[in-house]
């Protein structure tokens, strides 16, 4: 729950004429405050839907108390730094985000896109003027929330739950002048029951991107759960989690050098069984009518659906899980594997949200909270430190308070929304 100031008039996001006063204020391009802090800081109201929502303003979400819904650790800690306002730009008076892409959406021949081994990015982009595939499906993870974490939101994540999220956060999105929304497909949660249906309601959406002879194919954004990847009869194929009916096809040149460029990642989703690996990718449908990969990135998570790169992170995010912390996950967007990011930053430890750093070998310390404002012995924002290559995992920050468990949204008609990280059953 948050509490904002519109005009005169305060307001807890729980009250009864909170929806009016988002709509008045929509209307009336009034910018309402947030009341984390006494001083307030500015927000915007956007439309979602049929309704609203109170999101905060560009650049500021480290401005706001770490235990606000709207706070967000310093862009500098993470990859969004690099991309944020050059490939992510926010437009407060129309409510659009506008993204610059690093991939084609179309496809003119039949070549298929991966990095080599060592390159600097996960997809053909390599700075921050544009998002990498991998850099795409990291912001659509930050903007879904499904970064943070309290202890509340335990045995409530599930696909649906992620899904329902990733549509959300994809909405009012742009890329190459288009609704990033009408290319993405997220399979629904499967049923045996609802087989056809489903099906049916997957081919058609599959429809704009099937292959016409003499022109462009327009593909679609593939997100889901990968449940393997392996040859087939002819080729190699991607099994993803609720499709049992239908495999995505790879080349054989696509598939070797998956595996070259996303060992770490494999072999990480094959140690442990709490790990899984989603997959993002660009597919056109044959005009058969099978769906071919061209382009595609991995990023494994752990059972809470929480980003990891490595065993350290499976580690410390784990830790932080079973001793009930509230944390956001940090992630590294189009930023190469010697940059160091921080792995999470702390929301429950009071003050300043402490960051977290997995210090890799050969890195010097200090260079872990390099360019971030406010980081370091001196400044106001605490930075944990832990060499894996040395020493044991040090003792966590301690917390200055235990979450309660976040009320479920609203189920209002109006459709009238927070911008919050709580955690829909």
């Amino acid at each position: 729950m948050g509490t904002y100031l519109f005009g005169d008039r305060r307001l807890d996001s729980e009250d009864e004429g909170f929806a009016e006063a988002l709509a008045t204020a929509h209307a009336d391009r009034l910018r309402p405050k947030c009341l984390c802090l006494v001083r307030g800081i500015e927000m915007y109201v956007a439309r979602l839907g049929e309704g609203f929502i109170v999101k905060r303003m560009p650049f500021t979400g480290s401005e706001h108390a770490p235990d606000c819904p709207s706070y967000e650790p310093p862009p500098e800690a993470s990859g969004l730094g690099q991309v944020l306002g050059t490939a992510i730009k926010e437009d407060p008076a129309t409510g659009e985000t506008a993204l610059r892409l690093g991939f084609s959406m179309s496809k003119l021949g039949g070549r298929t896109t991966m990095p080599a081994p060592g390159s600097p990015s996960d997809s053909v982009a390599s700075d921050g003027s544009k998002l990498s595939l991998r850099g795409l499906l990291h912001y659509l993870w930050d903007q879904a929330e499904l970064t943070r974490w309290q202890p509340g939101f335990a045995g409530k994540r599930n696909w649906s739950t992620v899904r329902r999220h990733l549509l959300l956060a994809a909405e009012n999105k742009v890329a190459r002048g288009e609704a990033l929304r009408s290319r993405l497909y997220i399979p629904e949660p499967f049923s045996v029951e609802q087989r056809d249906a489903l099906n049916a309601r997957r081919v058609a959406q599959w429809s704009h991107a099937v292959a016409a002879p003499g022109k462009p194919q327009h593909l679609m954004l593939l997100i889901g759960e990968v449940k393997e990847i392996v040859p087939a009869r002819y080729g190699y194929k991607a099994v993803i989690k609720h499709v049992p009916d239908q495999a995505f096809a790879l080349d054989e040149q696509l598939y070797r050098r998956l595996g070259r460029r996303f060992d770490p990642e494999l072999a990480l989703w094959a140690s442990a069984d709490s790990v899984h690996m989603v997959v993002i990718a660009m597919f056109g449908v044959s005009e058969a009518g099978i769906p071919t990969i061209g382009e595609m990135s991995l990023m494994p998570v752990t059972l809470q659906w929480l980003p990891i790169e490595d065993s350290f992170e499976r580690q410390l995010v784990e830790r932080l899980v079973a001793e009930g912390r509230a944390f956001i996950k940090g992630l590294r967007y189009n930023l190469h594997r010697d940059q160091c990011v921080a792995t999470t930053t702390l929301t429950d430890a009071g003050g300043a949200g402490p960051l977290m750093f997995i210090v890799p070998p050969g890195m010097v310390d200090d260079a872990t909270g390099d360019g971030i404002p406010g980081a370091g012995p001196r400044g106001e924002t605490p930075v944990w430190r832990w060499r894996p290559a040395l020493e044991a995992m040090p003792r966590l920050p301690p917390a200055a308070w235990k979450r309660q468990a976040p009320a479920p949204p609203s189920s209002s008609p109006t459709g009238i929304q927070v911008e919050t990280d709580t955690e829909p059953t």
